[in-house]
């Protein structure tokens, strides 16, 4: 590992403590002390050369057939969702809009999120916010197979994040609208001068001290797939001096993944992997930017092999 991923970690009792006193930080996770797997070698077996990353897959559990039961579940899902949607969301805005307190918007989505991830049969583990430094701002850095994994990220990565999100979503009745007042940016990645000043406005906002969480593959990969990362919230990172955290999502795909048609109750793993500074950096220079794209996405590829293949219910 560089001597540039080496950042001062605190100990548990900072985040337990001084870290969940934090307005809005979720506390009702079950959190462990990680213990980081080797990341020297990710299998060559398991990767496609897709230009200049590669497609990294891992095992998938044995049993993903779509069962009626299962099917049944996915509508569940997304039924939960779509209620939890037009039933809390619109008084919560309309009172804070008119209040002119849009912060008051952020401890509702949080109490959402846990609740759509709770009611649709999820359980979250959370592991390494002992990693995390309560001052610090930082940029996550996280995989992306399924829907579940924007509430786990921005419920459980432990503390208040806002996030980079798909243009399509402003779409989305309620939801569109309500993106703005938790610090949710959308990007247009089809339009390069709009996606290039959000990402602009993105970095002024950490520079200010928000933290960010990002998908940096861009889109939901298909279940045991690691997609080539996108560079923009790299620069973002070196930009604004923060450090960049890997965080892996586990289990999603089996559990949701895209194109399966199917949901079905589990553990979602959610990994805090040690920060990787920016100190040093300059995304004028290509090969900085590309060194930190590499070493985010190896270490997250690691962990995510870490005990891949393990079923849910």
């Amino acid at each position: 590992m560089s001597e540039r991923t080496e950042l001062k970690r605190v100990g548990a009792e900072s985040i337990t403590g001084a870290g969940d006193a934090r307005e809005g930080v979720a506390t009702d996770v079950r959190r462990e002390v990680a213990t980081e797997p080797r990341c020297d070698d990710v299998s060559e077996a398991r990767r496609d050369v897709v230009g200049a990353q590669e497609i990294i897959r891992t095992p998938l559990p044995a049993d993903m057939r779509a069962t009626v039961a299962r099917r049944v579940r996915h509508w569940w899902v997304l039924f939960v969702a779509a209620a939890l949607l037009l039933t809390i969301a619109p008084p919560v805005l309309l009172v804070s809009a008119l209040a002119g307190r849009r912060e008051w918007v952020y401890p509702y989505a949080l109490w959402g999120g846990r609740a759509w991830l709770r009611l649709s049969g999820m359980t979250v583990v959370a592991r390494g916010h002992e990693r995390l430094d309560p001052d610090q701002t930082y940029i996550f850095i996280a995989n992306h197979h399924s829907y579940l994994d924007t509430a786990t990220l921005f419920c459980y990565v432990g503390r208040r994040v806002g996030l980079l999100a798909k243009k399509e979503l402003l779409k989305v009745p309620i939801l569109g609208y309500g993106m703005g007042f938790v610090n949710v940016m959308a990007i247009d990645r089809t339009n390069r001068e709009q996606a290039i000043e959000t990402v602009r406005a993105a970095t002024e906002r950490i520079r200010a001290g928000v933290s960010f969480g990002v998908f940096a593959e861009g889109t939901r990969s298909l279940p045991g797939e690691l997609l080539p990362f996108k560079k923009g919230a790299f620069h973002m990172a070196i930009d604004a001096n923060a450090a960049v955290v890997p965080v892996a999502i586990k289990h999603t795909d089996a559990l949701m993944g895209k194109g399966t048609g199917f949901a079905r109750s589990g553990t979602i793993e959610i990994v805090i992997l040690a920060p990787v500074t920016t100190s040093g950096l300059s995304s004028e220079r290509d090969e900085d930017v590309e060194s930190l794209v590499a070493e985010t996405r190896d270490r997250i590829a690691c962990e995510l092999q870490a005990g891949a293949g393990v079923g849910s219910a």
